[in-house]
């Protein structure tokens, strides 16, 4: 049996956790520290919870970090002793929405323990009956990891070296996430100015397929805004050769954190930017 060590239990890690599983591998992952919620996750998806670090990998034919971006380097450098110890060590694939220069970095820290790294970046939700995210995979070892094809994912190979998976995951989602944080502050700025009703005319009139793009979008982004402010760092630094795009998206970050902020207010009543988004967008 095909032996895959997922971490972390979020959504998407539980996720992919759990079509592997159901695919026929044994999933291992590791429940110390993280919470109940994140260990009733894992034990939905029939992921075998480890004992420890050495559990976790001993005998695993891949490893998959999946966590928020802030995550993965730090996981690297604890998991990288223990890779270093295995006689036989699972090949350590990067899943996260990372930068290409962080990417390299985390390569350069499993390398020297004798295990191989592949960069690999995902592009869409969880997975679900019927879908996969597509799964981009890159580096010299990445052949190695097309097998995951048979397991039920949309893993997908290209020819780059580590960075270049990443750099579709940063490309994409500075696309998609990029447009919904700028149509959030136009939307914001037209309500502090009282033209939203005209906007919204405008673009029903001229733009009815971005509209709807909106409506659709901008609230599905209000409970991801928080995870989503990393990201847009790590996009940020992707863009460090051209200062312009990576002043954009580090003030993109800051936006989304503001949206986060206003997201988790529970007071009743009063205004804040996520009850002035869905007013503009007809939402209540």
């Amino acid at each position: 049996m095909t032996i895959i060590g997922v971490i972390a239990q979020g959504t998407m890690g539980s996720g992919v956790g759990r079509r592997l599983r159901e695919s026929g591998a044994e999933v291992r992952t590791l429940l110390s520290g993280r919470s109940p919620a994140s260990a009733e996750r894992a034990r939905a998806a029939g992921m075998v919870a480890a004992a420890d670090e050495r559990a976790l990998l001993d005998g695993a034919d891949f490893f998959l970090s999946i966590l928020p971006p802030g995550e993965a380097e730090p996981l690297a450098r604890r998991l990288a002793p223990t890779l270093a110890a295995l006689d036989r060590k699972p090949v350590y694939i990067d899943c996260n929405a990372v930068s290409p220069q962080t990417a390299i970095r985390i390569g350069e820290v499993v390398t020297p323990t004798g295990a191989h790294f592949v960069d690999a970046g995902i592009i869409g939700g969880p997975p679900r009956p019927g879908y996969s995210p597509a799964i981009y995979a890159s580096g010299a070892r990445a052949a190695q990891t097309a097998v995951l094809r048979d397991w039920g994912i949309d893993w997908r190979v290209i020819d780059g070296p580590i960075g270049a998976a990443s750099a579709v995951k940063m490309s994409y989602a500075g696309i998609t996430k990029g447009t919904t944080a700028i149509a959030a502050a136009m939307l914001l700025g037209a309500a502090r100015f009282g033209c939203a009703e005209a906007l919204i005319a405008e673009l029903s009139s001229s733009q009815p397929q971005m509209l709807a793009r909106m409506r659709n979008g901008i609230p599905g982004m209000y409970d991801k805004a928080y995870r989503w402010v990393a990201e847009m760092e790590e996009i940020s630094d992707f863009l460090e050769e051209n200062p312009p795009s990576h002043d954009m998206y580090a003030a993109i970050a800051r936006l989304y954190d503001y949206l986060a902020s206003a997201h988790a207010e529970t007071q009743p009543g009063g205004d804040n930017a996520i009850r002035t988004l869905d007013r503009v967008l007809g939402r209540g």
